[in-house]
Order: C-alpha cells, then structure tokens, then sequence
C-alpha cells in the first residue's frame, strides 16, 4: 500500500473518533544528507561495523550504572523513585530473553499500605506460569490514581529497559507490558506514549482515561474486563476502545488485539492463569443487545503476549503527537523525531523497503518533525524519493557518525541506530 495526503485525509472520521486535538505551526530540525558535513561519514561498506561499534562503547559507558541500578532496586528521577522487584526465571535460549514488566493494581492512597500490598500480590502474580524471562514487577512512583504513570514514570520505564537490555541480555524485540486495575490504568496510558518499546501489552481491569490508541498500530494488546465491573464504566469503556482499535485497523490495517469480557464476573477475575476461563463470545453482542452468549479461552497475559515480536522498523508509522510523555527525554518514536515542543497533529509515514521510497502524510502540526534513517530501512548508495501528495523530493545522504553515537544513546537499543536524518520542513522547502 503507498499512502497519498487522499488516502490519510479520508479517514479524518477515524482520526475525531479517537479523540485527537490538532494544530499548526513550524520549526528546524537538524538534517543529515548530501551537501550538509556536520562530521565525519561512514563509507556505506562499514555501517554495519560502525553500528557495532557504536553498541559496543555505549554497553562499556553504561554497563556500571545499569548494573548498579538493577542490584539496588530502585530507578530516580527527580524526587521520584521507581522501585521494583526482578525475578530471574532462566531460560535463556537463542530465541532471546522476554522482559516481561507488570503493574500493581491500588492507586490513590493516604498511605503505601495499600500499594505495598498490591505491589508484593504483583510480584508473583502473572509468574505461576512462566517458565522463562525477566519478570520485573514495578512499583508505582507515589500513592496518587495514577500511580503508575505520574510524569517521571515515563524515563524511568526506559531507563528500566535499558538497564535489563545490558544487565540480562534482554531481547529489545520481546519487552512486554501487563497490570491489572490500576496497573490496567497503567498500560493504557504507558503503551500508546511509548509503543516503539513494548512487543505486547496486556491491560486488565483498567480505564483508558480517553487516551488515543493511533500510536497503536505497530503494539499488539489484549484488553480484559469483568462483565458486572460497573465501577467507572470499566466494562464497556473496555468494550468501546475494542471499537476504536476494530476501526482503526479497518482503515490502516494493523492494530492487533483481543478483548475478552470475563462471564459472570466483576473486578477480579483469573486472568493469571493458563487454563480456559469463560469469555463473552461478541463483546459488542454483549454491550449493545445484551447477550451473553460465551466461549472458553485462555486469558493468561504472557501467553498472549509472546505470540509476537516488535518490528523495531515497522513499514507503516502512525504517530499522534498530542500523545507523549513530556519528561521524557526521548523525544523518538520508531523511526521519526520530533521536539518535545511538538505536542499536535497526527504524522503517517511508510517506507518500502528494497525501493528507497518514502511516503509522508501530516494532519495540522504544530512543530516540525524528522524522519530517522539506517541502511535496514534504504540503501543509502541510491538516491532516497520522497512522495508528500503530489510533491517528490529525491535526495542522497551522507551518513554521520554523529548521529550514529547520538541515536544509539537516546533510547539504548541497537535497533536505534541511525546514521541518517532529514527533517518535513527540508524536505518541504525544495
């Protein structure tokens, strides 16, 4: 499929259905490509050498650190703390090392009582039936609703990655995300803001909070509710976001999931288990006519999740600016970039691969963005075309070790790396 400005502007329907607030308005981003010599480049023969040293120096100045922070068990940002407790279940095989990080239900409290006690249920919760992995359970950074995703939770999620990306040899491509109540609060708000660095979430008992789901296209996720969890709406509020992703994924393809609307059953329900539990057959069929038709089916979060892999590079990127976490200081997503000042508007980007082709679609920025380039997404010994409506743009690149280090810093992923870049407002001035 080759986007056109058509084919994204048509679905505006889809965009309003999701929520999202638009904007306007430009600025600069640095650009990387032939005639520009910010530094030295990379001959195109050596950039899987150079990438490799990259990853290599950056493991060697953060290695104390992460180790450091893993071993104590807490993260800092600010006056805010992550703690969490690691459960090594073994297991490593060559198909790589799964991260899986899990959300305590509880949330506002005048004391740590109660998160206390549901962060120590949590630190065994979903491990009955693991046999191997990372099983990283998280406390909440304060005794507030939205204890799992205060402002600072988000650079200590990546912070946390990263460290187990160094400490376990964790595969970047199999970290996933799961919580239960609050912790469902958690995921909602936490996968969508941050999908580049999950391969599946989970989200059980939780409220969305009118969070826009369009950063979701490339993140698979099961949602899980009670039929009588009235509280909030949480029931049919789960059976509701099933809609958004059921549109979305007609209009864009993508958007992987599966709802399950437990039978006969409120808040809590046995979403910790492996064996068949009974699960509305239609949750629309439910909602909307009452039926209570239903079928068994394994609910177990990791099961799910581990059927997939995240696509580092995905071929189609959907970015909804307004949802973003301002204290990270990642300011990338997948392969696109943009300043945190940068908080409107929906950009659509795909590139083909084996083609050198790229095409860009925006709705009302409020700020300028860049696309991120490495030689698993072009050749970089061709010129690159780039199609925004009826506008092409073909341009050759100078790769730079600059860039190269910068990338492979920002998030602490080898499958960040990039030696390229050119920004929309570039690429719109010729």
């Amino acid at each position: 499929m080759k986007l056109t400005a058509y084919s994204y502007m048509k679905k505006a329907a889809v965009l309003l259905f999701c929520m999202v607030v638009l904007g306007s308005g430009t600025c600069i981003a640095k650009k990387y490509i032939e005639g520009d010599t910010p530094d030295e480049s990379i001959p195109v023969g050596d950039l899987k050498t150079e990438r490799k040293k990259a990853w290599e120096s950056y493991k060697k100045s953060r290695a104390a650190s992460a180790k450091s922070e893993i071993d104590r068990g807490y993260i800092t940002y600010g006056d805010a703390t992550m703690r969490f407790t690691v459960r090594n279940l073994g297991g490593k095989s060559t198909a790589g090392v799964p991260l899986y990080i899990a959300l305590h239900g509880g949330g506002s409290s005048d004391t740590p009582d109660l998160n206390n006690e549901q962060w120590r249920q949590m630190q065994s919760y979903y491990v009955g039936n693991l046999t191997e992995g990372i099983y990283i359970a998280v406390r909440g950074v304060r005794d507030t609703w939205d204890t799992h995703f205060n402002p600072e939770s988000y650079p200590l999620y990546d912070r946390l990655i990263e460290d187990c990306i160094l400490v376990f040899g964790i595969d970047p491509n199999k970290v996933y995300l799961e919580g239960f109540s609050a912790g469902g609060d958690g995921v909602y708000a936490v996968a969508p803001r941050m999908a580049d660095r999950f391969a599946a979430a989970n989200m059980s008992s939780g409220h969305p909070n009118n969070v826009s789901f369009i950063n979701m296209r490339n993140l698979p996720i099961q949602l899980q509710t009670g039929e009588f969890d009235t509280a909030y709406n949480r029931n049919t509020e789960t059976v509701h976001y099933d809609d958004i992703l059921n549109a979305l994924a007609q209009s864009y393809d993508g958007y992987e999931h599966r709802t399950l609307v437990h039978h006969n059953m409120g808040h809590n329900y046995n979403d910790w288990t492996n064996k068949p539990v009974a699960v509305m057959t239609s949750p629309q069929a439910w909602r909307d006519e009452g039926s209570r038709a239903n079928k068994k089916v394994n609910p177990f979060p990791p099961d799910y999740m581990r059927q997939f892999t995240r696509e580092p590079l995905p071929e189609l990127v959907l970015w909804d600016l307004s949802t973003r976490a301002d204290r990270r200081s990642v300011e990338s997503f997948y392969y696109l970039k943009a300043s945190k000042n940068v908080t409107e508007g929906i950009v659509a980007v795909q590139y083909i691969p084996g083609q050198n082709d790229i095409y860009i679609d925006t709705a009302d920025l409020n700020g300028d963005f860049s696309i991120l380039l490495n030689e698993d997404m072009i050749d970089f010994s061709r010129p690159v075309t780039f199609h925004i409506g009826d506008k092409t743009v073909s341009l050759r690149f100078k790769t730079s070790r600059e860039l190269l280090k910068k990338t492979t810093a920002e998030r602490g992923d080898p499958s960040y790396q990039f030696e390229a870049s050119v920004s929309y407002s570039d690429l719109m001035s010729r």
